[in-house]
């Protein structure tokens, strides 16, 4: 498996807090031959309770956990990091790792699109769709989110291990 990864922070635009610390990470064409092999790598290495489905049409965040997002079929245009962030062009094999707090939102995709979701530990996301009235609440429980053990492609040498732990210090 290649690791052509991106990284890239997000800054908080007002109604997406996104993560003041740690970067999204993109793994281009990770799984691009082997895209039905997402769901097994991604549970071998710790990011479970995952789900099979698209991305909502909404921006939307968690702050009680990270997420990653496995494209097993199909291509879609993702905005990160809501109104003002990036755009994101993903195929089949292409991974997506949000830290906590990161919004996300599908813009356009293609009939066949669908993506295999996953959480470190097993964590059962909340769902925001704005910061509330409690901003400093949520920006808490964000930063509360444990650093995962393992990346959820490479397990415990990958880049979301090497990346996250220096973010934090």
């Amino acid at each position: 498996m290649m690791r052509n990864v991106t990284a890239f922070l997000l800054i908080d635009d007002g109604e997406i807090p996104n993560n003041p610390a740690l970067p999204v990470l993109v793994y281009e064409g990770v799984f691009k031959d082997k895209p039905e092999d997402i769901e097994a790598a991604f549970n071998r290495n710790g990011w479970t309770n995952s789900w099979v489905n698209g991305v909502f049409d909404y921006h939307h965040f968690h702050t009680n956990t990270h997420e990653v997002l496995g494209v097993r079929a199909g291509e879609a245009v993702v905005l990160i990091g809501g109104e003002l962030g990036k755009r994101l062009e993903l195929k089949t094999g292409d991974v997506l790792v949000l830290p906590a707090g990161t919004g996300h939102k599908r813009l356009h995709q293609s009939p066949d699109f669908s993506v295999v979701g996953a959480y470190p530990d097993g964590r059962s996301p909340n769902l925001k769709k704005r910061l509330s009235t409690d901003v400093s609440q949520e920006i808490s429980e964000i930063k509360e989110v444990p650093l995962p053990e393992q990346d959820p492609v490479f397990g415990t040498d990958g880049p979301l291990v090497e990346q996250w732990k220096t973010a934090v210090g």
